[in-house]
């Protein structure tokens, strides 16, 4: 699954990752109140140009307002669902009760999950390890995985007190599949190299999710995929140039952002190495 990437995950990404090898993709997170005043930036990031797989993902604690907006929405082409994120570590969403504020609210997060499904919604939720170490520590987090019903969770294994330069806990996925009753889990965080996907594999995982390596090597689904046998025959592998006119052609045809494009194409210039 491609990761939602603030500044990067408009359609025209979308499709050039699906077209890579992401099963899945995400929109930008969008405040669900952003979508209810139909404004402009917030109807921006969920804007679909073609059939590529994705999840709206949305940030809420509120029912009745998640209700309204449900209410008037209309499905489209590649439309799987909703994503409730559990997971930004913003101090302007958590100070309104939203993103990893909610991961201890396994109450709340349970009846949004169960409206979305009423419906007859597709619907997962993303989740942290909590809000800070305390949260962590007392693993709160499991009373989700525990106590709520989605189609499957997506673990972020870090803390909302943790910054992207802190390394993830990838020992607690073994204990959060176990507490997920066969609900399928993503595991999601540092994911670059297809032997950390085997050790995720090996904790019992379902899928995984990756982010900011997608920047850098667009095709990293289909490189892990090749290198784990599960293309068959193994898909080709594009070089930067060759990526950079794909992204234009699908811009051009989704009359896309061009700062999203600039963003896109720096990200690209960083080009590492992927095992």
């Amino acid at each position: 699954m491609l990761a939602a990437l603030e500044g990067y995950s408009n359609s025209v990404f979308r499709t050039l990752m699906y077209h890579h090898g992401a099963d899945l993709t995400f929109t930008e997170m969008t405040h669900i109140q952003g979508l209810i005043n139909r404004n402009k930036g917030s109807l921006e990031k969920i804007i679909v140009k073609d059939n590529t797989p994705v999840q709206i993902q949305i940030l809420s604690c509120n029912e009745k307002k998640l209700d309204h907006f449900l209410s008037s929405f209309k499905i489209f082409d590649g439309f799987r669902g909703f994503n409730i994120n559990l997971s930004c570590p913003s101090r302007d969403v958590i100070k309104h009760g939203k993103g990893a504020a909610m991961v201890k609210r396994a109450a709340k997060t349970r009846r949004l999950v169960s409206l979305i499904r009423d419906y007859g919604f597709p619907v997962s939720i993303k989740i942290r390890l909590g809000l800070n170490q305390f949260e962590k520590d007392n693993k709160l987090y499991l009373n989700s995985l525990g106590g709520v019903d989605p189609d499957f969770f997506i673990v972020h294994a870090k803390h909302g007190g943790q910054s992207s330069y802190e390394a993830e806990d990838n020992s607690v996925y073994q204990e959060c599949v176990q507490e997920a009753r066969g609900i399928p889990v993503i595991a999601n965080g540092g994911i670059d190299s297809s032997e950390k996907v085997l050790m995720l594999i090996d904790q019992g995982i379902s899928g995984v999710m990756i982010g900011r390596p997608s920047l850098k090597k667009p095709y990293i689904f289909n490189f892990i995929k090749n290198k784990l046998g599960f293309n068959n025959p193994p898909k080709n592998l594009p070089g930067i140039n060759a990526l950079k006119i794909e992204y234009k052609l699908i811009h051009d045809e989704h009359c896309g952002n061009t700062r999203y494009m600039s963003n896109f194409y720096r990200a690209l210039e960083k080009n590492n190495g992927i095992t």
